[in-house]
Parts: structure tokens; sequence; C-alpha cells
């Protein structure tokens, strides 16, 4: 069973394919950074345009590096929301079209579901576990019965985590995206001079709320020098108090549940502090956290072949020429 992935829910057209004796076989990702960043932000009909353009390319490219042709292909997997509504349709219109072409059965992905499992693209993990998502839209915890049942604990009842850390980063002028930049800068900061506040720490949920901090660092680089240094030393504290409030949140949720697995997956994913934090606290739990390969953690094809692969081992799969995106989609 060879499983065509494709994801093009913002700015990123991915392409992967996952084999079921052989696991990845080989995938392939294009970014549009440089188109957007001179806007400041992704725009969405570009975004669109773009995906059209570098879709079909980025297909013929990794059937070519995997050595196979579209023939081979069993089944074809493609993020079906949420996210842009005309990203979206580029992916579900070529994903479907080529699926009935080929004639083999077609899937549409929840796209935090492939955020979700893409750890298991390396490490195989058994149910139950909780999940903490964090990507630029979505800061979420979720426990996981099993593929499909999932339980929804807290989320941002405003910015989510990766939402904040760019904003901020616009604010400190470190350009877009600047998360990774951000956290990048924070190496260079002195921890002691600033302390943030750690949002909704005190309240007894699951839910996070990032925007004050956001307005924090701004009133607190206005009050400033705005030197370098003190730009190094607001994103040190920023991200401390970012990551410090998933710390906390994911003890209280492993606490509540029970449970002593822990999987992280999204942007924020990537983020050093958070893995090292993260992993030491779970220490103390006597729990065990997993992560997806670092190049899984952006939005990526290889999460969505995979999810596929789920699927359609339990049968599921669009049984006729039909198809629609969705731009908002619960995932629990």
């Amino acid at each position: 069973m060879l499983v065509l992935g494709i994801e093009t829910s913002c700015d990123e057209t991915g392409v992967a394919l996952y084999d079921e004796q052989q696991g990845l076989l080989g995938h392939q990702l294009y970014s549009q950074v440089a188109l957007h960043a001179q806007y400041g932000g992704v725009v969405p009909e570009l975004a669109s345009r773009d995906h059209v353009r570098k879709l079909i390319p980025l297909l013929e490219q990794l059937l070519q590096q995997c050595d196979k042709q579209r023939a081979d292909i069993d089944a074809v997997a493609y993020t079906q929301g949420p996210g842009l509504i005309g990203a979206l349709l580029v992916g579900a219109a070529v994903g479907r079209s080529l699926a009935w072409a080929l004639g083999v059965p077609a899937m549409g992905i929840h796209h935090m579901e492939g955020h979700l499992l893409a750890p298991m693209l390396d490490n195989p993990l058994d149910f139950p576990f909780v999940a903490l998502l964090v990507s630029g839209g979505h800061t979420q915890l979720m426990q996981v019965n099993a593929l499909a049942d999932y339980q929804l604990l807290g989320e941002s009842i405003d910015d989510a985590a990766g939402e904040a850390f760019d904003k901020t980063a616009k604010l400190l002028g470190l350009g877009y995206p600047g998360g990774a930049v951000l956290a990048k800068l924070a190496q260079q900061g002195q921890p002691e001079r600033y302390h943030f506040p750690r949002p909704m720490t005190r309240h007894a949920g699951l839910n996070f709320s990032f925007s004050g901090l956001k307005t924090f660092a701004l009133t607190t680089w206005q009050n400033s020098a705005q030197d370098a240094q003190t730009r190094a030393d607001i994103a040190c504290a920023f991200e401390q108090a970012v990551v410090d409030t998933l710390v906390l949140k994911c003890q209280r949720a492993m606490q509540q549940t029970q449970l002593k697995r822990l999987v992280i997956a999204g942007g924020v994913s990537a983020n050093l502090q958070l893995r090292q934090k993260l992993t030491f606290a779970a220490a103390r739990w006597g729990g065990q956290v997993y992560y997806p390969r670092l190049e899984f953690c952006t939005d990526n094809g290889a999460m969505i072949a995979y999810a596929g692969f789920l699927r359609l081992k339990r049968g599921e799969f669009d049984p006729d020429l039909r198809f629609n995106a969705r731009p908002r989609w619960s995932l629990s």
C-alpha cells in the first residue's frame, strides 16, 4: 500500500509517499516564506496561486526521488482543513482529481491530526496519550484515546503560542516570520533582567492566553533603551514565559488524565527550550515525551501521508468525486 500525502493548508506546499512496508519513502517541501515576507504575513490569494504553480512539479520530483510512477500510488490523502480556504482547495482539487484518474481511494485529512501523528513517523507509540499541539494558529491540549478519538482538554482563548511568537518578533523589529528568529535571539539574552507573567497559570483549568504577553513585551520595549541587548533580553523573557506556561499546563494535563506519555507537535515543538524543559519535567513526573523530527514540526506532506495510511487501514475514504475544504474544523 503506497499513500501519497498532499499538504497545502497555508504557505507551504508539501508532498510525500508513505509505504506500508518501508515507511516514509520520501518527501518534498516548498516554503513560500520569501514570497510573503515583504508583506509581513501570509497573503491568502498569493499562497493559493503559488500552490497551483508548485504542487504538480513537486509531485513529479517526489516520484523521481522515490523511483515510482503515478500508477504505483494506491491512495491519495490531502489536507481538508483547517487552514486558508483557497490554499486548501488547491490540494483538495489536485488530490481528488489524481485519485479519480488513477482509480484509487482519496481521503481528506485533518491538518492537526497530521501534526498529532507526526512523531509516529519515527517512534511507534501506543494509545492513549496526552498531546500538546502548538503551531502558528493552534495551541491545544488533547487527550488522545485512539485514532479519531480526541478529547479537548484546553486551548488558547486568544493568540496561539506560535502566533504570539511571530507577533512579538514583529513588534521587536525582527521581521516575518519571526518566531524562530526570536527564539535564536533569546539565547543571547540575560534571563535575570526581566520577568514576564505566566498567563492563566493561577487558574485551575488547562486553557491558554498569550495575547497579554505580547502587550507586556511591547510595553517593556517602549520603556527601555531599545538597544540590541535589550531586544535580546526581552526575547529571552518572552520565550521563558511561554515555555514555562506550556510546561505547567502539560503537567496539569498529565496529572488530570493520569497518563504517562506526552506528544508535542506543531511548529513550536521545534523550540529547543520547550523540548529541554518538557523532557526534564516529564522525567520528574515519571513520564515520557515524544517529538516529531525537526523537519516534520512545521507543515509537511509526510504527516498527511501517514495519517491517510492509518485512515485507509480503517477502511475510511471518500466514496465519490465530491470534495470540500474546511477552513474551520474542530479536531475533537
